[in-house]
C-alpha cells in the first residue's frame, strides 16, 4: 500500500491510497466504513436526450465521483472491492453508485480517522516493502504451502511423495526438489515447520542445492502439521523473527492470553455489554475486536473511548482461527486491568 495524507485537523481529514495487492484491498475494506465520504476515479454511461421516445446510451466514460459510503463489500476471489454510495461530488449527483476498486486503483478517503485506522494505514504501508511470508508445513511423505496473507493464512499447494525411511533416498530427494519446485518464485522468508527431522533434512537439502534459498530459511518444531502448524509457528513468535509487521502473532498471542485468563484468574470480559461495562470502569487492558464488528458506529465509539483510557486495541481478522474464536464469543472481548463483578 502507498498512502499520501493531506492535511488532517485533529482526527479529520484526507488521506489517498493506492493499494497495490490483494492484502491492500482487505485493508482498505476496513478503512472504509458507512458515512465516509470516497473520491476515485470510475466509469459511468451518461444518458443524453435525443428526439427518440427513448434516451440514448453513450458509451461508458471515466469519471471522477465522491460518494457517501453506505455499504463495503471485499470480494477475495475476484481480487476487487466493491464501495457503493450516493454521489455527492461529479456527475449525477444524487444517484447511487458502485465504485468497483482494483490493485492499483487510488482511492481518496475524508473521514475521521481512529488510531486503529492510521496504525493500519502505516502496517500497511510498510507491509508492502516486504516479501511475503511462506510457511512450509512438511512431513514424511507431504508437504503443505502456505502464503502468509495479512488476513490469514492462504493455501498454496499440497505435494505428496514416498517417505525416505520406507523407499529410499531417491524418492525422498524426488520430494524435496517438487517442494523445492513449489516455492519457485518466493522471493520473501520461508518457515519450514513440522515435527521431527524432515524440515531440517529439507533445509540441508537446501543448503547443498539451492543456497540462496536457504539463506531465507527458517526451521521451527511443532507438533501439529497443516494449518495448524502454522498456527502454533506464528503462536511461537516465530513471524516476529523475520517481519515486525506479521499482525497474526499478535492475535495468536493475545487470543492465548485471553483464554489463559479465562481459566484462572478471570481478568476477561467478552461480549459488547460486558465490555462496555469494563471500557466505563477503566478496566480494559487490550481491547478484542473481530474485523466484521469495525463497521458497527457502536464499536468505533467503543474503540475510540478505550484509547483515550490508554487501552490497547487489537483487531482481529475473521478468516484466522483466533478470530473465529473471537467471533465466538461474540465479535468483541477485553483482557482486564482488574476483574469487575
Amino acid at each position: 500500500m502507498k498512502a499520501e495524507k493531506g492535511d488532517l485537523k485533529g482526527s479529520y481529514g484526507e488521506i489517498s491510497l493506492f493499494p497495490e495487492n490483494l492484502d491492500d484491498l482487505w485493508h482498505l475494506a476496513h478503512l472504509v466504513v458507512a458515512g465516509d465520504l470516497v473520491f476515485a476515479t470510475t466509469f459511468r454511461s451518461l444518458e443524453s436526450s435525443t428526439d427518440k421516445i427513448r434516451p440514448e446510451k453513450t458509451e461508458k466514460k471515466p469519471v471522477r465521483l465522491g460518494i457517501r459510503v453506505e455499504k463495503v463489500e471485499f470480494h477475495r476471489t475476484f481480487n476487487r472491492l466493491r464501495i457503493a454510495g450516493i454521489i455527492e461530488h461529479g456527475v449525477d449527483t444524487g444517484s447511487y453508485h458502485t465504485l468497483n476498486i482494483d490493485a492499483g486503483h487510488e482511492v481518496s478517503v475524508i473521514k475521521r480517522w481512529l488510531a486503529v485506522d492510521l496504525e493500519r494505514v502505516e502496517r500497511a504501508v510498510k507491509a508492502s516493502t516486504a516479501g511475503v511470508v511462506h510457511v512450509v508445513s512438511i512431513e514424511d511423505g507431504e508437504a503443505q504451502v502456505f502464503r502468509i496473507r495479512q488476513y490469514g493464512p492462504e493455501h498454496v499447494v499440497t505435494l505428496t511423495g514416498g517417505s525416505g525411511k520406507r523407499e529410499g533416498l531417491d524418492i525422498r530427494s524426488a520430494f524435496f526438489e517438487e517442494v523445492f519446485s513449489s516455492l519457485s518464485g518466493v522471493t520473501g522468508p520461508v518457515v519450514l515447520a513440522g515435527p521431527g527431522f524432515i524440515k531440517d533434512d529439507f533445509l540441508s537439502y537446501l543448503r547443498s542445492h539451492e543456497p540462496e534459498t536457504a539463506e531465507r530459511c527458517i526451521s521451527v518444531e511443532t507438533r501439529r502439521v497443516g494449518r495448524g502448524a502454522v498456527q502454533e509457528a506464528i503462536g511461537l513468535g516465530v513471524l516476529d523473527k523475520i517481519t515486525e509487521d506479521i499482525q497474526l502473532s499478535r492475535e495468536v498471542r493475545v487470543m492465548d492470553e485471553f483464554l489463559k485468563r479465562m481459566g484462572t484468574d478471570g481478568r476477561v470480559a467478552y461480549g459488547t455489554d460486558e465490555v462496555s461495562a469494563a471500557v466505563d470502569y477503566g478496566a480494559v487492558e487490550t481491547l478484542m475486536v473481530s474485523d466484521e464488528m469495525m463497521r458497527l458506529p457502536e464499536v468505533s465509539l467503543l474503540i475510540e473511548k478505550a484509547e483515550n483510557m490508554q487501552a490497547g486495541v487489537v483487531i482481529f481478522s475473521g478468516e484466522f482461527d483466533p478470530g473465529a474464536q473471537l467471533l465466538a464469543l461474540g465479535g468483541i472481548a477485553a483482557l482486564l486491568r482488574f476483574q469487575i463483578q
